[in-house]
């Protein structure tokens, strides 16, 4: 099966060579090769940054010849994301191409994430962008903080059992 080898080599090619504030991989791992989850940092100098957003990646049959379907599973204030998480972006649709890799589809997505496309929205992105942007760092400060790193010197500082209080959309794939 070529779709299989395919997105094999692209696993392996994310593993040899990260690309930074994004990852991606089945979920959970050892089971449907087809079936992914990937984490995309918010990009720098937008209102997303400091959040990591969780994806759902599903691989065609037929892929590469068709496109990954991809849905944002944290919530996001984003005009090109609409509240069921589909992803407005010309290339998992009619500009697709079977050269493009998941990888590169991922960082089109947080490339997106900084700079809305206003010519492509799912919703009207706002004349007040400055009160957009608030409410975008808003809702990236509710729904898709990471999880914090373990604080080993401060005593009575104890994992909360991994609830972050983020609902289970801070990048740990299970949700």
């Amino acid at each position: 099966m070529s779709a299989l080898r395919r997105i094999n080599k692209e696993m392996q090619e994310l593993q040899k060579n990260p690309i930074p504030g994004i990852t991606a991989a089945p979920a959970p791992p050892g089971t449907n090769p087809f079936e992914w989850v990937g984490n995309i940092a918010g990009p720098p100098d937008s209102p997303y940054e400091g959040g990591l957003f969780v994806v759902r990646i599903h691989f065609p049959n037929d892929y590469p010849f068709s496109p990954p379907r991809i849905t944002m599973q944290t919530r996001i204030h984003h005009p090109n994301i609409s509240p069921d998480g589909r992803i407005c972006l010309d290339t998992l649709s009619r500009r697709w191409s079977s050269a493009l890799t998941i990888g590169q589809v991922l960082l089109s997505i947080q490339q997106l994430m900084g700079e809305p496309n206003p010519h492509n929205p799912l919703a009207i992105l706002p004349a007040n962008r400055q009160q957009f942007n608030q409410t975008a760092r808003q809702w990236t400060q509710l729904y898709a903080r990471p999880p914090q790193p373990h604080n080993q010197s401060t005593q009575g500082n104890r994992d909360n059992g991994g609830n972050d209080g983020s609902g289970g959309s801070g990048g740990t794939g299970s949700q």
